[in-house]
């Protein structure tokens, strides 16, 4: 399924097909692709080069370790996520490795890699859906995540499924409805805050 995003200026095509799908096919990903997908992220960019991510992934080829994933999922979230044939955490190390200090765009630059990953697989047919709802405690005790370390996201990839798939009904009328995002006005500004940028209305 397409939901291409109506925008109100031209953007490319890969940010106008990005979306969070719900319905996805159990379709396995070729390693080689999976392999593109993270050496995207990669090449992010973070403060410092630090590069402070890190990626738990558990695929269906490898059952215990899917179900183990989908198990730290919130239960709305394991409803339709156990279809996705890749699950995976993004992971952030909280303080710069050459002095130890804290590292404020930590969460900044892992979200940052997840994007480039996402624009990858968007590239290549596959969807990503990045979720907020787990369980960070049975995250870290599951995959014995060290001190200084915070998961941060869980998120799926996957090819496109049918949206009759979902059986939760609001699942579904998600699924089907339009996207939207607010409008450039509220989130562009310049010269004060809540003040629109002068270049929107040019």
């Amino acid at each position: 399924m397409q939901k291409p995003a109506s925008t109100d200026h031209p953007v490319h095509n890969l940010i106008r097909e990005r979306w969070s799908p719900r319905a996805f096919s159990p379709k396995s990903i070729p390693h080689d692709i999976l392999r593109s997908l993270f050496e995207a992220a990669r090449w992010a960019p973070s403060s410092n080069n630090e590069q402070p991510w890190a990626f738990i992934v558990a695929t269906q080829e490898d059952p215990a370790s899917h179900a183990k994933m989908l198990s730290t999922l919130a239960q709305t979230n394991q409803a339709w996520a156990k279809q996705a044939p890749v699950l995976a955490m993004a992971v952030s190390k909280l303080a710069f490795t050459r002095n130890g200090n804290a590292n404020r765009n930590a969460f900044y630059d892992t979200g940052a890699a997840v994007a480039y990953l996402t624009t990858e697989a968007t590239a290549r047919g596959l969807f990503v859906h990045q979720m907020a709802g787990f369980d960070r405690v049975k995250v870290v005790e599951s995959f014995s995540i060290p001190g200084g370390w915070e998961p941060i996201a869980a998120f799926v990839i996957g090819y496109p499924g049918e949206p009759d798939s979902l059986l939760d009904r609001p699942l579904r009328e998600r699924e089907l409805a339009p996207r939207s995002r607010k409008p450039l006005s509220e989130i562009v500004m310049s010269g004060g805050w809540g003040n629109p940028a002068l270049f929107l209305s040019a």
